[in-house]
């Protein structure tokens, strides 16, 4: 029997990776990551981690804002003074990181891994080689292949930024470019959005964008759809953008335009393993082609949200199936996904557009929660719930528009998960007053009863 430096090898050391190793190495593997960037891949250092830290003050400054007709003032956002505490803290999670992996025992091998066989993998000149091997790499924010690209910005630079420019354009209008013209316009910056597509947040309901786009308008945000950028051009007085049939002129401009996995100089062609812009191809069980080398994260093809939950979620799943706990294909529960806008919008399991089509499968209630219950949602009139319900009472999907969205979702997706009824809330105590008691209360009424 072959002997191998590890049992098991990781190609990066992100969520679609760390949960696996940390997994397998409680449970006696020999375990290892290479990692060429910083220690947590992109969330931890350049991403979600950092979006999260930013936004904190917008959302009090927001729901402060609710109450200045009660004569209660808002106070500004020193921009300067966050980005410095966000370097700060942020700063240290990847040296925090190192030593929370070399206390589980898990080796992290700095460089760039290049597969050269199904069990050996090249770091920077030296060979390392495992039983099985995870590729975990991610993705990049994907660049418009146009004149004068290289004066746009990407998510990790704004996330950096030390000045908040005065103006600023967005290309594209998705997740990313919504959420950060949401910062831009709480600091009262000139913000325009442009987008090839007719609308903003195509896969969220459209209701719920259209409200947050009007919300964005009326603090001065400019969108434009159907525009195609040609080319970016610099001047004295700022970047011009070039579309088919207009112009716009900005300080800054951030390009969110997609992401790209991170597929290129691993090997994978030698191999025989499928992969494009769109990631690796896997089967049921995240396996590539090459059976002892699975693929994880974002940097496989899928068709799921491709979040930070669900590589944790492929990450264990990859652990305990060569671990041999769970022979059986990969099977997803409901996947909460939301936007972090001003206020959120989030969605989980069937959507609104699925269950509007299918009308004979499901039923559409909506809440406009809050209006009814402004005593308990800090005067959030604008608070809204869409329930999605199977034929049997179950509840099945949900869309929300609050800026406690990300809380209520999440105890959501538990009831879609474990398929509760009526019965089984009312057979729970829920704190009160709350607003997850009044979730409660809302869909008693709707759910199977027992």
């Amino acid at each position: 029997m072959r002997s191998y430096d590890y049992d098991v090898l990781f190609i990066g050391s992100g969520h679609a990776c760390n949960h696996g190793a940390i997994a397998l190495k409680m449970a006696g593997k020999r375990v290892a990551m290479i990692e060429e960037d910083k220690n947590g891949g992109t969330c931890t250092n350049y991403g979600c981690d950092a979006k999260i830290l930013l936004d904190g003050p917008f959302v009090y400054q927001e729901g402060f804002a609710r109450y200045n007709d009660l004569g209660m003032q808002t106070t500004d956002i020193n921009w300067k003074n966050l980005m410095a505490y966000k370097k700060k803290l942020i700063g240290a999670f990847s040296p925090l990181l190192g030593q929370a992996f070399e206390k589980y025992g898990i080796e992290v091998l700095k460089g760039h891994g290049t597969l050269t066989d199904a069990h050996t993998v090249n770091v920077d000149g030296k060979n390392y080689t495992a039983e099985y091997i995870v590729i975990g790499t991610g993705a990049r924010d994907s660049s418009l292949p146009i004149e004068g690209a290289k004066y746009m910005h990407h998510s990790k630079d704004f996330l950096d930024l030390d000045e908040m420019p005065e103006s600023l354009l967005f290309v594209g209008a998705g997740v990313i470019s919504m959420e950060f013209a949401s910062m831009a316009l709480a600091l009262g910056k000139k913000v325009t959005v442009i987008d090839f597509a007719p609308r903003a947040l195509a896969q969220y309901p459209s209701d719920y964008v259209n409200m947050m786009v009007k919300k964005m308008e009326d603090l001065g945000a400019i969108f434009s759809f159907n525009q195609s950028v040609q080319k970016v051009e610099k001047t004295d007085a700022g970047y011009i953008v070039y579309t088919q049939d207009q112009t716009f002129i900005a300080d800054y401009i951030v390009e969110g335009t997609g992401r790209v996995a991170n597929v290129e100089n691993l090997g994978l062609e030698a191999l025989g393993i499928e992969a494009s812009r769109r990631g690796i191809v896997v089967n049921e069980y995240m396996q590539t082609s090459v059976g002892n080398i699975y693929a994880s994260g974002d940097v496989v093809d899928k068709r799921i949200p491709k979040l930070t939950p669900t590589a944790e979620f492929e990450s264990n799943y990859i652990a305990y199936h060569i671990l041999g706990m769970n022979p059986n294909p990969i099977t997803y529960p409901a996947i909460p996904n939301l936007v972090f806008t001003l206020p959120r919008i989030a969605q989980v399991g069937v959507t609104v557009d699925e269950a509007e089509a299918h009308p004979e499968l499901y039923r559409v209630e909506r809440i406009p929660f809050g209006v009814s219950n402004e005593w308990v949602n800090n005067r959030e009139k604008e608070a809204h719930y869409t329930f999605i319900l199977d034929k049997e009472g179950y509840l099945v999907g949900a869309a929300i528009y609050s800026s406690e969205a990300a809380t209520i979702l999440d105890f959501i997706t538990l009831i879609i998960n474990k398929k509760m009824t009526a019965l089984d809330l009312a057979s729970m105590i829920f704190a009160f007053p709350t607003q997850t008691y009044q979730v409660v209360f809302a869909l008693k009424p709707l759910l199977k009863k027992a």
